[in-house]
């Protein structure tokens, strides 16, 4: 049996912290995890999981041992973050993701489903930078001109500079 001493939550009503130590006290011991066994399942360091935890990213709570304890459920919340990272989202992007999903029980495929389709729509504007700027890149070192007088890029006396920072003319 699991006996539990507190949830680790930041930021949690007192009531949502209610609704979650009843519901983990519903579960038994092979419903969680040790930090352990979830960072050799998911690839991740203990300070890693740690860190997210910290962060308000996953939730564990501690034993009579006071050792961490993370539900199932938590392998897809890492491994999604892995994920998001890997596209280039921000920690506070995938907070802002991971708040969607429903408190006091697993997500569903469906709740899954709406995240994808909100991160779908951060990739598309991505991707429609990178290949603007791929497109503007090769025209330019591909032109072969040498007079420098169609490159985007040539910036004769910093007059982009006016405009504002960074690479004015290649990210319009």
């Amino acid at each position: 049996m699991l006996t539990i001493l507190q949830p680790q939550a930041r930021l949690r009503s007192r009531k949502v912290l209610l609704r979650e130590i009843h519901m983990a006290r519903s579960l038994t011991a092979k419903d969680f995890l040790p930090i352990g066994e979830l960072a050799r399942r998911t690839g991740l360091s203990v300070s890693a999981i740690r860190f997210y935890e910290e962060k308000g990213l996953v939730q564990s709570i501690r034993t009579a041992g006071n050792q961490r304890r993370f539900l199932r459920s938590d392998l897809r919340r890492l491994s999604f973050i892995l994920i998001a990272q890997k596209l280039g989202l921000a920690l506070s992007e995938i907070e802002e993701e991971l708040a969607k999903l429903p408190q006091g029980r697993n997500p569903t495929a469906r709740d899954w489903g709406k995240i994808s389709t909100s991160i779908r729509k951060q990739l598309d504007a991505k991707i429609a930078l990178l290949e603007r700027t791929r497109s503007r890149l090769d025209g330019c070192i591909g032109c072969g001109c040498l007079s420098l007088k169609k490159c985007q890029l040539y910036n004769k006396n910093d007059v982009a500079g006016e405009e504002g920072a960074g690479p004015r003319h290649v990210l319009r």
